[in-house]
């Protein structure tokens, strides 16, 4: 049987006080309920999905989806100088590009820390700085190409812009030059990291 209406003003129906009950329960339960608000937010980004795409969009937006299903991008950065790693974080920042997770930074000083990282896993972007001693970028890259079953996408960080043929040597994937240009660095990373989302599951 339905609900029961009561006749309301100027002609219109009312809910009864039962009805006015159950829905005031039912919102201080949505209130409350920390799983209701997540619903509501996975509501709002997902909503664009009711719109029809092409096949292109389509895959496009599957890829979105699948990285905002995970919890953060890791991005590995070595340099034996903390004021080298400083500005790599602050050059980056948490969240450089709205369609990728928020960056979560993971510092290395030694090439021993590096490979310690690597080989846990979950790391999806490494920064290595070419002018760090006694075990420079350059050659640890090589390294870890050679060595770290698929390695993540590799940014070297090199001295002057005519070492880039040295970048190549090194097999790594992209190369920024000093003095570190934020923009520059923000969008190899971004780059990057797409690219490791685009072949690797959530996580």
């Amino acid at each position: 049987m339905g609900p029961r209406w009561n006749q309301g003003v100027a002609g219109h129906p009312r809910p009864t006080a039962s009805v006015d009950i159950r829905r005031r329960a039912a919102t201080s339960w949505a209130v409350r309920s920390p799983t209701a608000r997540t619903s509501s937010h996975i509501h709002e980004s997902i909503l664009c999905e009711d719109i029809p795409m092409s096949a292109e969009a389509t895959s496009s937006h599957a890829g979105s989806s699948a990285r905002s299903d995970r919890r953060s991008v890791r991005v590995l950065v070595y340099s034996d100088d903390r004021n080298t790693r400083d500005k790599v974080r602050f050059g980056i920042g948490k969240r450089p590009d709205r369609d990728l997770p928020p960056v979560e930074f993971v510092e290395c000083a030694t090439y021993q820390a590096v490979l310690k990282t690597l080989d846990a896993g979950g790391v999806d972007v490494v920064i290595l700085d070419g002018e760090a001693v006694p075990t420079g970028g350059m050659g640890l890259s090589r390294q870890l190409k050679d060595e770290i079953f698929r390695c993540p996408p590799i940014l070297l960080l090199t001295g002057r812009t005519q070492d880039a043929w040295l970048a190549t040597w090194s097999r790594a994937d992209a190369a920024v030059p000093y003095p570190l240009d934020p923009l520059a660095l923000c969008r190899a990373t971004v780059e990057l990291a797409r690219r490791r989302l685009a072949t690797q599951p959530a996580h």
